[in-house]
């Protein structure tokens, strides 16, 4: 359900590698019925929610977070007996806690997943059936998760390409506040920053390479980002204290002229970052 960059991708991937019957999907606007059809990410897409669900053996929430719930809900009595529901949304407790129960009391299994695979650029139009090739993709079963509906979650997200991570919901939450969260919110502030309208008409022409690779990601969804910022307020504040205490430790630093500090911090920076690459690359297939 939701047939953008991630449920379009998902789609593609899908239908390229013949790994189910039929791909139906729920859309929200009558434009985008024929959207998603032409660009063969879907069978055929519907405005109909129960027509969407109706006898489906397994459904994707690839909606904003805040729309889950409200779906969850209304879709209950078409969802056919032992039907399998999971998603793709970037903050897992709340979904978790949200639907787990409530899916399971109309007779549906849900697992949570998210694969670290989004994009700046949003819509149907920018999918891809190779987004979540090689990507890390999440899940995060409890106690009462059905051990089935889990292993067939799992043979998806592996099925269409992505690499396995197993996290409890909380731990998940905390991991991609400082991960993802975090650097989202650090390149929207920049963008505000630095492209204020205020600024002499110089500053735009001078923001080059760096500024744009940095601030790449500050062009997404506000909608799906203001969900995701208030779902995982407590992490991503606490990530935020942490982040605003380095940075007015640097601060300190330049204040000092502390020629040998300041060296350091890049230095460590760099260590790490590229430690981080490294690894990265080597994990990646061939």
């Amino acid at each position: 359900m939701g047939v953008g960059l991630l449920g379009g991708s998902l789609g593609l991937a899908l239908k390229r590698r013949r790994l189910a019957d039929s791909v139906v999907g729920y859309v929200r606007r009558e434009a985008s019925v024929q959207e998603c059809e032409g660009a063969g990410a879907v069978d055929f897409a519907t405005l109909d929610l129960a027509e969407a669900v109706a006898g489906a053996e397994l459904i994707v929430f690839c909606t904003p977070l805040a729309q889950m719930l409200p779906l969850a809900r209304e879709l209950g009595p078409a969802l056919k007996r032992g039907a399998i529901i999971t998603d793709v949304g970037s903050v897992k407790s709340s979904v978790v806690a949200q639907l787990e129960d409530l899916l399971t009391k109309v007779g549906g299994h849900f697992v949570g997943s998210h694969p670290m695979a989004g994009a700046e650029k949003t819509g149907v139009g920018a999918a891809r059936a190779d987004l979540f090739l090689n990507a890390v993709c999440v899940t995060t079963p409890t106690r009462k998760t059905n051990r089935v509906a889990l292993r067939k979650v799992e043979q998806l997200w592996k099925d269409v390409g992505a690499r396995l991570l197993r996290l409890t919901p909380d731990t998940h939450d905390a991991l991609v506040s400082r991960s993802s969260h975090l650097p989202h919110v650090v390149a929207a502030g920049l963008a505000n920053l630095v492209l204020e309208p205020g600024r002499p008409a110089a500053q735009g022409a001078l923001c080059a390479n760096g500024f744009r690779d940095t601030t790449r990601i500050a062009a997404g969804s506000p909608e799906m980002w203001r969900d995701i910022a208030l779902a995982n307020r407590r992490n991503l504040t606490a990530a935020l204290g942490e982040f605003m205490a380095d940075l007015q430790r640097f601060q300190r630093l330049l204040r000092r002229g502390d020629e040998a500090a300041v060296q350091r911090f890049f230095e460590q920076a760099k260590r790490r970052r590229d430690g981080w690459s490294q690894k990265a690359a080597s994990s990646s297939p061939e």
